[in-house]
């Protein structure tokens, strides 16, 4: 007979926390409920409709075990669990409401860009009042004095990945964006040492490269960063450090607003810690770029590239 998982302090309220509770218990979960727990986070709207004994049958244990299995999670038995996963088939149905709100928004761009600018400025104060004062310390002191700095973003998420790179190069040395696109992604992780800082960003869904990247990173001991969506996500389950950012947008199409925000308030953060040493790289990085003419209408006469 297998035992009750041990109820948790606080029963998961949400489907992602639920995720996170069995993502946590991993390593100590027996077969029958590891087997139970590979259903869930596979086939959660399946879930949702399936009745105790059809549940026990799909993955061959007895109904008992599934019902000390919701139980032991702090849920309301196995009516508890089902409504976890009901109430996430209908938060992915919002996706398909996104498209409607689109095509209706899309008639009146005064309505689209009023409720685009509503819905950043929410994404910000979101993002912002969920961070811990010891989290942001933490983690604004492992990009200023970790060894080396490793930043990994992919597809949508690229952008505010390579911002925060780009940001951080200004501040201090050793700062490498990692970009698998190039065919070196191996190459780049071998470059990863036991203290390095690596920041892993990505979104639901989840770029599986980003996800093995930062677990091996987690394991070759660097110092992880995560910025992610939600205590769900499995950049989370390898992070000393975890922001959870909001990307609601008016449609189809998430908002990466908050994440900029978030990566120029590190490198704030960042520059603010390592103080003198960041204005004499700032001023060398100035002199380098009046030597080379990077803007124009400056630069040396005769000087710069062409």
């Amino acid at each position: 007979m297998a035992p009750a998982p041990s109820r948790p302090s606080h029963p998961p309220q949400t489907y992602g926390e639920l995720v996170a509770e069995l993502q946590r218990r991993t390593d100590t979960l027996t077969r029958s409920q590891r087997l139970l727990a590979d259903r869930l986070l596979a086939d959660p709207e399946g879930v949702a409709f399936m009745t105790v004994s059809e549940l026990a049958s799909a993955v061959g244990v007895n109904e008992a075990t599934v019902v000390r299995f919701a139980a032991g999670l702090g849920l309301d038995g196995y009516p508890g669990l089902t409504r976890l996963c009901r109430a996430h088939l209908r938060e992915q149905a919002q996706l398909l409401r996104r498209y409607d709100n689109l095509e209706q928004l899309g008639t009146d761009d005064g309505d689209l860009l009023e409720r685009s600018v509503a819905l950043d400025r929410a994404n910000i104060a979101r993002t912002f009042a969920r961070i811990p004062q010891d989290t942001w310390d933490a983690a604004v002191r492992a990009l200023a004095e970790a060894p080396r700095v490793h930043v990994m973003g992919l597809r949508k998420c690229h952008a505010p990945a390579y911002l925060l790179g780009y940001l951080l190069r200004m501040l201090r040395e050793d700062v490498a964006t990692v970009t698998p696109g190039t065919g070196t992604l191996t190459d780049d992780l071998r470059r990863v040492r036991p203290g390095d800082c690596f920041v892993a960003v990505s979104i639901h869904r989840y770029s599986a490269q980003t996800v093995r990247a930062a677990a091996w990173a987690h394991d070759r001991g660097a110092h992880c960063i995560a910025l992610t969506d939600n205590p769900s996500s499995p950049l989370a389950a390898t992070a000393q450090q975890a922001f959870y950012v909001d990307a609601a947008g008016p449609s189809v199409l998430r908002s990466v607003t908050a994440f900029t925000s978030l990566v120029q308030a590190l490198a704030a953060g960042v520059a603010q810690l390592r103080g003198h040493e960041v204005r004499a790289t700032l001023l060398q990085e100035e002199e380098l770029m009046e030597e080379f003419g990077v803007y124009a209408g400056e630069g040396r006469p005769g000087g710069g590239v062409t």
